[in-house]
């Protein structure tokens, strides 16, 4: 009878944690409906085979969320049947699990920008941001269905919990009741550690982490369905994604061969000329037809004519990726040669230290150095990354003192923004290097008034946004060409990730990263286009080969310029995976093995061919192994310049 009594609670409680399942495999149906274009399943069969798989996921999460619901439910004392414990109980489940159960709704609509599910990294993006409300009430408006839908689901999930109550009784032997009580809370505290841990108890194994669920799936981006957002923000809470590595196999003698960390040049004759870097806001290398003329794409539309023209007289790479997925990803990997993996290199413990980058070397030729971007100061983190490189001069909404020109959401308009920039220019002394940040192409993906009928929508929102920022670079163009220090300049153009997808080519997984390259020098030899593989920590190494900078620098890129001392490869990673591509083959990598290789063409990831390796696939595998040791090594003993 005493036994009975806790049953019926252990009963209830199995049935309320049951719910938290329905519906997580409820939030899963919608994720998938929201980014089918992205994520892409042949079946449904396949589909509710990575919703089985992603149940272990769902058990850490519901877990891990509802762990003081289950401690108060099962705790062998008295009260746990009246009617204010029970509505304690209730209040106490709802308030957790609607918390993270709406991170899900986010999802929905972030998922298309990152590529992958939302991890803590996002805290580090939104701190230094302050527009939070203006952001929150913007995506409250704009994608209202999404908040309704949660609302209809914890509306239902309520209801639901309400059907099935605890029996009110009272124990009449004590010691039996709270004898199978106490073993009871054991019992089941012992499987909810279980559970967290991915149902494993042993030793030997880790707790599951994001990296589990590519372990289940044919092609990786499918991970991202066996995920839950819950998951992906508990698991990276109090994680640090640097540690040092020591691969077998990786010596130095390796990274010093295939790596080449430090780079030293001696191409051409040491010039002086401005150097002028424009990291374009989500500029996609899909919207820009002077990259895509060989993509064979059926009714390919350019949106950006004014860099489809200037590609004409410019040096292009249309094989470029970038080498993070997220806005404080891009300077970085720009400016200073570092990538950003799992975390943002700028978000972790590490960027204070002395940075070689090419704000630091061109400094040490006289250049004054700036850094433009029109979001309130410090939004993103920039202005702190501008004074750890040494940046002179950072321009911001706040020095731009009009807001007049504010978008409402993000920053100043990119046209007046530019204007300002090279009016700032203008009195400059020669030589000078300055980098922008532009802020328009970006969601809510809204444009000035005044050209509400010049630039159209398109097949996505941000083609619109693509075209206003192309004028706003015409503009600036016009504009400077015009000033004497136009001529003596060299221009690079680059974007510090993707964003809205509307052509099949570019759901490709690899094509998530595909960014444009472009470098630009009036009256030069530099034209054309070369189809070899080019990523963003190229630029600061090509910048400094152009300009004859012929001291040793540290750089894990190459110079695109140079076809004879270092292979064109290309690293970045979707949160999770390593996706290191070089000669014949792409591997991926979860940081300890390879998970797959893959024709170099195969950029959908559909074929894997690491059943029959060969020994290009093993050179691949460790050649990225050594970039990796190399780059985790240097990042945590602080080893970020040239200096032995």
């Amino acid at each position: 009878m005493q036994q009975n009594l806790r049953l019926n609670e252990y009963k209830v409680l199995f049935y309320r944690l049951i719910l938290a399942y329905l519906f997580y495999f409820i939030a899963r149906v919608l994720f998938y409906t929201y980014n089918a274009e992205l994520l892409r399943v042949e079946s449904v069969s396949d589909f509710l085979m990575l919703c089985y798989y992603g149940m272990t996921f769902d058990t850490t999460s519901i877990l891990y969320v509802n762990l003081l619901f289950i401690v108060f439910s099962i705790l062998p004392i008295l009260k746990n049947t009246n009617k204010a414990y029970q509505k304690f109980l209730f209040y106490l489940y709802f308030t957790t699990n609607l918390l993270a159960y709406a991170t899900n709704f986010v999802d929905f609509i972030y998922y298309k920008y990152t590529f992958a599910r939302t991890t803590s990294v996002v805290w580090e993006v939104l701190k230094h941001e302050t527009n939070k409300n203006t952001l929150l009430f913007s995506f409250i408006f704009d994608y209202w269905h999404v908040p309704l839908l949660f609302l209809l689901c914890a509306t239902v999930w309520v209801y639901l919990y309400k059907k099935v109550n605890v029996k009110t009784l009272k124990p009449t032997k004590l010691i039996p009741y709270f004898g199978f009580s106490v073993v009871a809370f054991l019992f089941i505290i012992l499987m909810v550690i279980g559970g967290i841990r991915g149902g494993d108890f042993k030793k030997s194994t880790r707790p599951i982490n994001l990296l589990d669920a590519s372990r289940h799936v044919k092609n990786i981006v499918h991970s991202d369905i066996v995920l839950n957002t819950p998951f992906a923000l508990i698991r990276t809470l109090f994680t640090n994604g640097f540690a040092k590595q020591n691969y077998a196999g990786v010596t130095v003698e390796l990274i010093d061969k295939e790596i080449q960390p430090i780079k030293e040049y001696h191409n051409n004759p040491k010039t002086k000329p401005n150097v002028v870097v424009f990291i374009l806001e989500s500029y996609g290398r899909e919207y820009i037809g002077a990259f895509n003329k060989d993509m064979k794409i059926p009714n390919y539309k350019s949106h950006a004519p004014f860099l489809d023209s200037l590609a004409q007289h410019s040096l292009i790479f249309n094989n470029a990726f970038a080498n993070g997925r997220q806005s404080i990803h891009g300077m970085s990997s720009v400016l200073a040669g570092i990538p950003s993996f799992k975390d943002a290199f700028t978000s972790s413990p590490y960027p204070k230290q002395k940075i070689e980058s090419i704000v630091s070397t061109l400094k040490g030729e006289g250049y004054d150095t700036s850094f433009f971007h029109g979001a309130a100061n410090g939004s993103m983190g920039f202005l702190g990354f501008s004074n750890i490189l040494g940046i002179d001069h950072y321009y911001g909404r706040t020095e731009f003192n009009d807001d007049s020109q504010f978008d409402g959401f993000w920053g100043i308009w990119d046209e007046p923004f530019l204007q300002y920039m090279k009016k700032t220019l203008d009195i400059k002394k020669s030589p000078f290097f300055a980098s922008v940040f532009t802020v328009s192409s970006h969601e809510p993906y809204i444009i000035p008034e005044k050209y509400k009928d010049k630039f159209h929508e398109g097949g996505v929102p941000i083609h619109k946004c693509a075209e206003y920022t192309d004028y706003a670079l015409k503009r600036f163009f016009d504009e400077a060409k015009k000033e004497a220090w136009f001529a003596n300049t060299i221009f690079v153009l680059v974007a510090d990730h993707c964003n809205q997808i509307y052509y099949d080519e570019y759901h490709k997984p690899i094509n998530h990263f595909a960014v444009p390259i472009l470098i630009y020098q009036p009256n030069s030899k530099y034209v054309g286009v070369d189809t070899d593989l080019a990523q963003q920590i190229d630029i600061y190494p090509t910048i400094l080969d152009m300009i004859g900078y012929d001291k040793p620098f540290r750089s894990w890129g190459r110079s695109l310029i140079d076809k004879k001392t270092t292979a064109p490869f290309v690293i970045n990673s979707t949160g999770s995976i390593y996706q290191f591509s070089k000669g014949n083959y792409i591997c991926t990598f979860d940081g300890q093995n390879a998970l797959g290789f893959y024709d170099i063409n195969d950029t959908a990831l559909k074929h894997n061919l690491i059943k029959n390796r060969n020994a290009e696939m093993n050179a691949v595998e460790l050649q990225c192994k050594a970039f990796i040791q190399d780059y985790m090594n240097r990042v945590v003993d602080k080893k970020m310049t040239s200096e032995k």
